[in-house]
């Protein structure tokens, strides 16, 4: 049952939320109307910690190429399992992952967020209730994003990335909203997801669905259904059109892409291909966002981001502070009277 206030507060929030969708669009047609594409600055973020001859974290924030590095992986979690993290040989006991803490901040001060990325591929990690989220969402914020001593230090990161490959799909969507409700307007706390290309992703379907997401990365590789192909690029733009009108208009949507061939099993593109064929098809869409990439060793050899990083967009910058200042309002109201 619910309460009468809540139920007479609805209609205002419904209006509260077409008054904002009518001032996108107000905002929107006077963009093209100018020739100038509307939405937040395109992003290229890339996945770092999983091969030791990747260079240095400060290394790959200092080539200017990324707004955001996510570190991978907390691959160990949920269900009373005590959290472990793995970056491939990085934190052994020589060499512990609290020597990352400086580098962090060198990011940081660099205009480069930094996000801790749960799951990956491999490990031991899966979610048994909505306690059990609350509880490793409670870790997640005292240990990596509240200025606290923990794994990697006195640190403080921008955001938690949802990597979730195995295991259980569920409470995925209560980790979101707990994890959303340490973020406040002085202390903004970032969240993005990394599905496979296939609309819906199992894993992440229903924390997707909560609109709590900021970034979207789309691995649009090691699926044949939904990745590019030689000749066939038709095939991926399908499916980037079915995620940017699937999500919630405040979620960002990036092509994820491997850096070079040897990066993924399949779905591999030429930069070229990149840059003349699939980005000038997908930067005008509802909700595109930019590129991830995977990863930052691969990319240290070929240079994949630095060759499209100039083709990912152009974009209003007045207007996208303001849309990125809406992000929180519509959320709030979204999750607030249409909680998942």
């Amino acid at each position: 049952n619910q309460h009468p206030t809540t139920m007479a507060s609805k209609p205002q929030a419904l209006a509260f939320l077409l008054f904002a969708l009518s001032t996108l669009s107000f905002i929107i047609n006077a963009s093209h109307a100018a020739d100038q594409p509307i939405r937040p600055s395109p992003v290229l973020t890339v996945y770092w910690g999983q091969n030791e001859n990747e260079g240095t974290l400060r290394e790959a924030c200092a080539t200017k190429n990324y707004e955001i590095v996510n570190l991978g992986f907390l691959n160990v979690f949920g269900n009373g399992r005590t959290p472990q993290l793995n970056f491939a040989g990085y934190c052994g006991d020589s060499s512990p992952c609290t020597k990352l803490a400086p580098e962090i901040r060198y990011c940081q001060n660099h205009n480069v967020k930094v996000f801790l990325s749960l799951g990956g591929a491999e490990g031991d990690y899966d979610l048994s209730s909505p306690q059990d989220a609350r509880e490793v969402a409670q870790y997640l914020y005292n240990n990596f994003l509240n200025d606290q001593d923990g794994p990697l230090g006195r640190v403080s990161l921008d955001g938690i990335d949802f990597d979730i490959e195995i295991g259980s799909n569920r409470y995925y969507e209560d980790l979101v909203k707990a994890l959303h409700e340490f973020s406040t307007e002085q202390r903004r706390i970032y969240l993005s997801a990394a599905p496979r290309c296939r609309y819906p992703d199992h894993h992440l379907d229903a924390a997707i669905k909560t609109g709590l997401f900021n970034y979207i990365l789309g691995q649009f590789y090691n699926n044949p259904r939904c990745q590019y192909s030689k000749g066939n690029e038709q095939r991926l733009l399908n499916h980037f059109d079915m995620w940017a009108r699937s999500v919630m208009p405040n979620n960002a949507v990036l092509l994820g892409l491997p850096a070079a061939p040897d990066a993924a099993n399949s779905g591999f593109i030429p930069a070229d291909v990149v840059k003349n064929q699939i980005l000038p098809n997908i930067r005008n869409r509802p909700n595109y966002g930019g590129v991830m990439v995977w990863n930052r060793y691969y990319d240290r050899q070929t240079h994949f981001s630095r060759q499209i990083r100039d083709s990912l967009g152009p974009v209003l910058k007045s207007v996208a502070a303001l849309a990125d200042a809406m992000y929180e309002c519509v959320t709030k109201t979204l999750y607030r009277f249409y909680p998942v």
